[in-house]
């Protein structure tokens, strides 16, 4: 079972929908949380949503809970909130992305995905992560081509991935590809 946690973003449907081809979906607020399921899941999914990673505690906790324990996604809002946890910085860029198509290329030999390979996906952002950043077993695996921001991490150790775009959106070219790799890693 895959657990969602919406942070009551318009775009969690769409997550949900996605995932819905792989497993079994269990999805509630961030705020009530049914922590007997979240046990039972397999993969945790931190949702798109409104606002900066710092607003949502609950999720953190929970991030830091289950921390390689089980295996974690972050979408946009949840790519950062992995981020956050792990000491990154995220702000507010000069350009806000939102219904934004671009293309991202895999610039790590580490990756799931093979170096080199580009996806078009589609952006819906207004922060970002200001780099350097350095965790133990993260990296930045893929980047926007023209203005290089991290767009993808991963820890195979820990199984943790992250993507600051939407792989559920119909602006992404190849979204279930992205999610069943992760899935099947």
């Amino acid at each position: 079972m895959i657990y969602i946690i919406d942070h009551k973003d318009s775009f969690t449907h769409n997550v949900v929908h996605q995932f819905e081809n792989f497993d079994n979906i269990q999805c509630d607020n961030f705020n009530k949380i049914n922590i007997n399921k979240l046990k039972k899941a397999k993969v945790i999914v931190f949702s798109p949503g409104p606002g900066s990673p710092k607003d949502y505690s609950i999720s953190s906790r929970i991030y830091k809970e289950f921390k390689g324990k089980k295996k974690i996604i972050g979408i946009c809002l949840g790519f950062q909130l992995i981020l956050h946890c792990e000491k990154g910085k995220i702000i507010q860029q000069n350009k806000i992305y939102h219904g934004y198509q671009s293309k991202v290329k895999v610039t790590s030999n580490n990756s799931l995905f093979k170096k080199n390979q580009k996806f078009t996906v589609g952006r819906y952002h207004s922060l970002k992560l200001q780099e350097p950043f350095v965790s133990k077993n993260f990296e930045i695996t893929m980047r926007c081509d023209i203005s290089n921001t991290a767009m993808a991490i991963e820890n195979n150790k820990e199984k943790i991935y992250g993507f600051q775009f939407h792989p559920e959106s119909f602006l992404t070219e190849n979204g279930n590809l992205l999610i069943k790799k992760i899935l099947s890693a």
